[in-house]
């Protein structure tokens, strides 16, 4: 892939968010785009589908955005997380391998324990780098790492992204994308309710799934012109700066035109989940850096493109905006 052009690009995972930007980015930037497959074309719990999606596409580069991604489901369901984060990448990364087609595998902060390192203060702590100790303290994390660790195990070459707090907003559904996410759940509850509370003692990154596409994008293309050779690398790659749920969901609602203090802070005691989560997530970018790769914009800033950039405004002032089952 050192000859300048575009490698061919299958993203699995195709009916996610990250596997729909994948695919809308690329068209614009190469030609035919990125081919995203959703599971009824590409299943990581079927060799047999594995195999046979992969020949017949042909991809040079596969990035992998599939996964179980139920974190309360997973931990009353730990097998059927394992089966595809962990049984299923391996199938996918031998089946890579043994076709000479470059991985890309896309993983988590819950890899991590959750903690703040050393104790201290999480809005100061250090960030965490690809070397620090994983221990993951859910059924949804011990099955992604155990995927990261089985990938690398069978493809050495393989390189391992993680990313965190990932997020397209309330235009996921005039794009077709399924669910919601956080984003666009405080858009929704922001025009359904006069005050809410979330969570304040929980530390991340928040990442525009747009943004993280290009990104990955960019390692592709830089790899096809020789630029630099990340095979073999754990990185990671998530918004810039760090944030709480409920610094995050202030934000949404300035950027909706509404009162920020609408939105009250509470512990996660308070609001007890099946899984537990991270307190403290918050991903350094410096080995994104460096490889010699653009890092994300800071968080506040791709949240204020995820609005204007995308439309989000507009609908706003239109009444467009539709929340999931509307």
């Amino acid at each position: 892939m050192s000859d300048g052009r575009w490698p061919r690009i299958l993203a699995t995972g195709g009916r996610g968010q990250l596997g729909h930007h994948l695919d809308a980015r690329s068209r614009s930037r190469l030609a035919g785009g990125a081919v995203a497959v959703g599971r009824d074309e590409l299943d990581l719990t079927d060799p047999a589908s594995i195999a046979s999606a992969l020949d017949r596409h042909a991809p040079e580069v596969v990035i992998n955005a599939a996964a179980y991604t139920d974190v309360d489901g997973a931990e009353s369901d730990e097998a059927a997380a394992h089966a595809v984060n962990a049984e299923g990448v391996a199938s996918l990364a031998v089946a890579c391998r043994d076709r000479g087609i470059r991985l890309i595998h896309l993983s988590t902060d819950y890899v991590f324990s959750g903690e703040v390192p050393g104790g201290g203060d999480p809005a100061t702590a250090p960030a965490l780098e690809p070397h620090d100790p994983t221990e993951p303290a859910t059924a949804y994390g011990r099955t992604k790492l155990a995927g990261e660790q089985a990938a690398l195990l069978v493809y050495p070459e393989t390189t391992i992204v993680r990313t965190a707090w990932v997020y397209t907003g309330p235009v996921r559904h005039g794009q077709g994308l399924r669910g919601s996410d956080f984003v666009d759940t405080m858009a929704r509850l922001e025009r359904e309710r006069e005050t809410l509370t979330v969570v304040d003692d929980q530390w991340g990154s928040p990442t525009y799934a747009a943004s993280l596409a290009d990104r990955l994008l960019g390692l592709v293309g830089g790899e096809a012109r020789g630029e630099f050779d990340a095979r073999g690398l754990t990185l990671h790659l998530a918004g810039g700066g760090r944030a709480t749920w409920c610094d995050l969901a202030r934000a949404v609602f300035t950027w909706s035109g509404a009162d920020p203090e609408r939105v009250r802070p509470c512990t996660t005691e308070e609001f007890s989940r099946p899984a537990p989560r991270p307190a403290f997530s918050v991903l350094s970018d410096a080995s994104w850096r460096a490889v010699g790769l653009a890092p994300m914009a800071d968080w506040t800033q791709d949240l204020a493109r995820a609005i204007a950039h995308e439309g989000w405004g507009e609908q706003r002032e239109r009444g467009d905006l539709r929340g999931p089952g509307s």
